[in-house]
């Protein structure tokens, strides 16, 4: 016990069993003293009545120290290597002891109540708040996701998960009702006469049209043609566009500066009216389902995500191997103000620490018996001499105290007897 002791590689360890053996050493002289006093007590005996309180006094010390001596060695080994029953109690329940430990962790210190409350106690969201405040920590988690993006990319490609997702996406669109969902999104459009901006831009437009010289001649043109040759002898062709283009500007003029003009109320009534056709009208939705089965059967669309997808890729990919990237800069900034939100907003601090509390409770309730075994398992797996060597390492100084109080009160009750017994004596 003593050279493994000795090999131990922390210099606490080994100072404890330096302690440990000074405090056997110091147990054992105790247990011998008390040896030595009782015959010199017993030979000196008749010389004087004291000498026979010390020798009561020396015996039951010794009896008391050899008893404890026995117990203590009891635990951990057989007394002198004698087979003696019931001795070398750790090495015979090596196996119970295992078990009964892992049980007792599993049962004791991974339940959920003492596992919830400590996990409460701890603010997940304020640690994951200042680790992301700290521009340099987020930079360097910005890179690191950075460095597995292309790997990711190419396992997608592998994987054939592009495919499937794609298959999911089509399936998904061709179950959404166009109809409907045209019908809302106009509504949206339509709420506080946001329709009317989109009629300001196709008036303006419609202006600059009429304002372009390339248009005017191409219609100038048009009207040429139109017109018998003896009109265009005097240039009539220029003068009707002349006044199209004068009567429709300010006709564009007029509906951009009146809010009340008929033809925005014309245009109310025909959105209105639309809307109200898409919602409604089951001829209107089976004309768009039609519309929409087209479109998706095309293949110039799946010609569009495939391209689109690679076009991704590539820019993804580019980006991740530039030392100053786009992507990089954005996801640094946007790890940066997600600390400095979760530090500015406890309400959201509480809600992630009790998700947080949640998601780990039920984690470790359903990992606890694997721990439990764990342990047990490591506990079994142990060489049961370095086990005995480390559970007398740390209990065994407080144990061989044992073997002193055993030899004080083992002395003081032989005392008290060998009192008693002459009292008696005396009265008889």
């Amino acid at each position: 016990m003593g050279e493994q002791l000795n090999r131990l590689p922390d210099p606490r360890d080994r100072a404890r069993a330096r302690d440990l053996r000074r405090i056997k050493g110091a147990a054992t002289l105790v247990l011998v003293c008390t040896a030595v006093l009782f015959v010199v007590a017993r030979h000196y005996e008749p010389v004087h009545w004291v000498w026979g309180y010390v020798a009561a006094f020396a015996a039951a010390a010794t009896v008391g120290g050899l008893a404890d001596w026995y117990a203590v060695v009891a635990l951990f080994r057989r007394p002198l290597g004698l087979p003696i029953p019931h001795t070398a109690i750790i090495q015979r329940n090596h196996q119970r002891i295992a078990d009964t430990l892992g049980e007792f962790i599993e049962t004791n210190f991974l339940a959920p109540e003492p596992v919830e409350a400590r996990l409460r106690e701890v603010d997940f969201a304020a640690l994951v708040a200042e680790w992301l405040s700290d521009r340099e920590r987020s930079a360097a988690l910005a890179r690191f996701v950075l460095r597995l993006l292309p790997q990711t990319l190419a396992a997608i490609d592998q994987s054939g998960l592009r495919g499937f997702l794609g298959k999911r996406i089509m399936t998904e669109l061709e179950r959404v009702e166009l109809a409907p969902l045209a019908a809302g999104l106009l509504s949206a459009i339509t709420e506080k006469g946001r329709h009317q901006r989109l009629l300001n831009e196709l008036l303006g437009a419609l202006d600059k049209v009429l304002a372009n010289e390339e248009t005017l001649e191409a219609l100038r043109q048009k009207i040429r043609k139109e017109l018998p040759a003896l009109f265009n002898l005097y240039r009539a062709d220029a003068y009707l566009l002349r006044k199209i283009v004068a009567s429709t500007t300010a006709f564009i003029q007029e509906a951009r500066v009146d809010p009340q003009h008929p033809l925005r109320r014309e245009f109310d009534g025909f959105v209105t009216g639309f809307i109200e056709q898409l919602r409604n009208s089951d001829a209107f939705a089976r004309r768009a389902e039609s519309l929409k089965r087209d479109l998706l059967a095309r293949p110039e669309i799946a010609a569009v995500a495939e391209g689109a997808w690679e076009s991704l890729r590539s820019f993804l990919e580019q980006d991740a191997r530039a030392p100053d990237g786009q992507i990089r800069r954005q996801l640094e900034a946007m790890l940066v103000d997600v600390g400095g939100q979760l530090a500015r907003d406890p309400a959201i601090r509480a809600e992630i620490n009790r998700g947080m509390v949640r998601v780990l409770a039920d984690f470790v309730e359903t990992q606890k018996s694997g721990v439990g075994r764990f342990i047990a398992d490591q506990v079994r797996s142990w060489d049961i001499d370095v086990l005995i060597g480390r559970i007398e390492l740390t209990v065994g100084r407080d144990l061989q105290y044992i073997r002193f109080n055993g030899a004080m009160i083992g002395g003081l009750a032989g005392l008290a007897l060998h009192g008693l017994e002459q009292g008696l004596k005396l009265y008889l």
